[in-house]
Parts: structure tokens; sequence; C-alpha cells
């Protein structure tokens, strides 16, 4: 990450926004953040001062989507057009292409140390290549697709820790590298839904690891912490130390699942047990709970038949499924080793975050310090986007406009010319 310098809202507004980075992209650009419950877009650009400003945002109730994947073209096509279209209008812009959050296909993490011989010449731009190459292909899965390739760091030989080897003379050049993939097919649905809203899709990021850029603070990436976006349909998590994110994973699990709980267990709507949630809803008890009676109409029946339950039953009704949720996280962090490494610091953030009660029963099961974490206020962001459930569309803008990139100024993705003859003159090339 670049070094830190003017935050983009007032240090009186609460915890510091992402660093200020050198390497913005001009812009405009959009992003677009698909999910269970909602989908969201903003259009957004970078300030001369190296802040970000929103052009446009729109969101739509999510339709057609579960569990970040693409369940309904035709749904899901229409929620993203009204989306889209929300933001352009606000813009005074079209968009042709998006960047699009991957909380789809299963998507799993992976760390790798790739060697490459460089044979005592200067490092170059090819060498760093063709290393991120080399751990593509090691992570390669029949079926899965490769999204993310992170170079954390390098060695020279024997020494470690090196940011950027470039021009540093070695015999052999070795890289940490993070990758992340997901199933083809879930992605290629996810494509053909962007590809019928007249979109290309201009990068795919990680969902948790956006979630992370938006609401961390430097010390916090430095030191060591564990982002947790509890969404409608999916819980991601994101792992961060020394200023990389080096895990991330997702659970099946979110805040549509405790819905649908009170749903059938109360015989009620997904409507109203959604209110009864976003109202009432609670993982501690209270003694007023027994004595607080709340009325729920019936499936099936006419408005005159309802019946009442205690506030009480709806806590009863809550607090096993977020318990169940932290206990999987909390395995999750075990079976990755990186306890350690991921300090003494929960940020939980995303919709289902902020109901009453969650940020304790987070610490009392993963036995860390919590805090609830909302993206730090961009310039022309709306009130009503400004809450931990857009935390993602959030870091997602960032991401576009160039931040969270190790070497900025080298482009990873690029492709290699293909054929015998231009593969033979590459290698001569990279040895001479």
């Amino acid at each position: 990450m670049s070094d830190s310098a003017r935050h983009l809202h007032q240090p009186s507004a609460g915890p510091e926004t992402l660093p200020r980075n050198r390497h913005f992209r001009s812009g405009p650009f959009g992003v677009l953040d698909i999910g269970t419950t909602k989908i969201a877009c903003v259009i957004g650009r970078a300030e001369a001062d190296g802040t970000l400003r929103v052009l446009g945002f729109g969101w739509q109730k999510g339709r057609g989507v579960r569990g970040g994947g693409v369940t309904d073209l035709d749904e899901a096509e229409r929620a993203i057009r009204a989306a889209v279209g929300q933001a352009e209008d606000m813009a005074d812009t079209r968009l042709r292409s998006v960047t699009v959050n991957l909380s789809c296909g299963q998507p799993e993490s992976r760390l790798f140390n790739v060697q490459w011989p460089v044979g005592g010449r200067p490092v170059t731009d090819a060498d760093i290549r063709r290393v991120v190459q080399e751990g593509r292909s090691r992570a390669m899965t029949e079926g899965r697709e490769t999204l993310h390739a992170i170079p954390l760091n390098f060695a020279v030989d024997e020494m470690g820790g090196v940011a950027d080897p470039r021009g540093m003379h070695c015999d052999t050049l070795t890289a940490r590298l993070h990758v992340i993939d997901a199933t083809n097919t879930a992605l290629r649905n996810l494509s053909a839904c962007i590809g019928r809203c007249d979109l290309d899709i201009a990068e795919l990021v990680s969902a948790p690891m956006a979630a992370s850029m938006s609401t961390l603070v430097d010390d916090e990436r430095e030191l060591g912490a564990t982002v947790i976006d509890m969404g409608g349909g999916t819980t991601g998590m994101a792992v961060f130390a020394e200023g990389q994110v080096l895990h991330t994973a997702q659970l099946p699990i979110g805040g549509v699942h405790v819905t649908n709980d009170i749903a059938r267990l109360l015989s009620t709507t997904v409507a109203h047990a959604e209110r009864l949630k976003t109202l009432y809803g609670s993982t501690q008890a209270s003694p007023d709970d027994e004595r607080e009676m709340l009325p729920v109409p019936l499936v099936g029946e006419d408005e005159e038949h309802i019946t009442k339950v205690p506030r009480s039953t709806i806590v009863s009704i809550i607090k096993p499924r977020l318990e169940e949720t932290f206990e999987l996280v909390r395995e999750r962090l075990e079976s990755s080793g990186l306890g350690r490494a991921s300090g003494a610091r929960v940020v939980l953030t995303g919709g289902a975050s902020q109901l009453s009660g969650v940020r304790e029963m987070a610490a009392a099961i993963l036995n860390k310090q919590v805090r609830q974490g909302r993206p730090h206020n961009l310039r022309g962001l709306p009130d009503n986007a400004s809450g931990p459930a857009f935390a993602t569309a959030a870091g997602l803008l960032a991401w576009a406009a160039g931040q969270g990139r190790s070497m900025h100024d080298l482009d990873l993705e690029a492709e290699r010319p293909t054929g015998l003859v231009r593969r033979f003159v590459n290698f001569l090339k990279e040895r001479v």
C-alpha cells in the first residue's frame, strides 16, 4: 500500500480511511456489488488530491441471486440494469465496463512459494510476470479459474522481505503469492448476466478483500486484523497482516438465513420476518423480552388472524444461527494456520453485522477485540449508503481507482505473446 497522506474524510469523523495513492486511475469508473439482498452500482473518479468522489449511485433489492451466485438470469439482469441506470443518470455518463465483486463460485484462498532462476543478472519486469504466471499454473485446478495472484513479498537469493526486487541481482528469485480462485461455471453465469446488461467485466475482486479496503485503518493492516463481512447470503472473511491480505474465505451463511429461520419457526411471511429481525432482533436477552409482545401475521391467514409472541422468542431464534456463524469463522481461522498473523483485532461489517449484540457475541466466541466497520465517507456518497451494508461497494470503488495493488506500475495480468518463434525470442530476451 502507498504512504498515507490526505484521508477521504475529516479526522474528527472517525477512523482513518484508505491511504492516498500516487497511482490513482483518473476515471470515471463504475463498480457493481452483486449480493443476495441488494445490488448496488457506484460510479466515481479520483480527484487531483488523491481522494475519491462518487458521481453516481444506484441500488436495487437483490433479485435472481443467491449466495452471491446468479440463479435467475432474467431477474438478475433487470435488477442490475435498474441499479446501473440509476447510477448512470446521476453521473450523467454511460458505463461500458464495471468492476464486480466475487462472492460466487465457492472461492478459495491459497499461498504459494514460487522460485524462478535469474542467473545473477538484474531482476526484470518479465521475471516478475513469469513468477506470477508460474504461481497461477501451480494453482490451476480443473473446473476452477484463478482470479487473483497477488505477490505478498519477494526474496532475492537468501535475502527475504523484499517488496520490489526489480533491478536487484540474484541467482534465484522467490515470491510468496496469494492465489484466489473460483469455479468456472459460476463465473460464466456471472459474466453472461453482466453481458446481457451490455457491460463488460473490467475486473473481478474478492468481496471480503474489497470490504477490507473500505473499513480497515493502516495500523490494522500492518499489525494484523480479520474483517468479517456479514452479507445477506454469505459471510466473507479476510485476514490482513503487514499491509497484505494473506487469506480470504467465504461461508454460505448470512442474514437471509436468520430471516428464514424466523419466518419458518413463526409461520410468518419472509417480509415480516425481516421486519421483526430489523426492528427487534438481538443476540442478547433482556429482562423485558418476556413482557414485550410482538404481532406476527400468519402465512395464509387473513389480517384478522394475528398471533403475538414475546421478543424473547425472536432472540432465541437469532442467537443460535449467529453463534453457528462465528463458530464456523473461528474454525476457518484455525484451519488457515494464520491465527497469530491475524492479530487480536476483528472488524465486523456488512448489513447483518448491525444486529444488536453481534459485536459482543463475536468478541466472546473469537476471543478477539471487535469493532464495527463502515465505509469511510467518500465525497458525494449518499447518507443512506454510508453504512456497513455498502462496505464492499466502497472497497470496489477504491480498487477500481488503483488502491490495494502491489507494484502499481507493472501489469501482472499482461498476456504473453503466443507462438513458438515469439516464445523463443522472449526466452532469449529474458536471459541475455
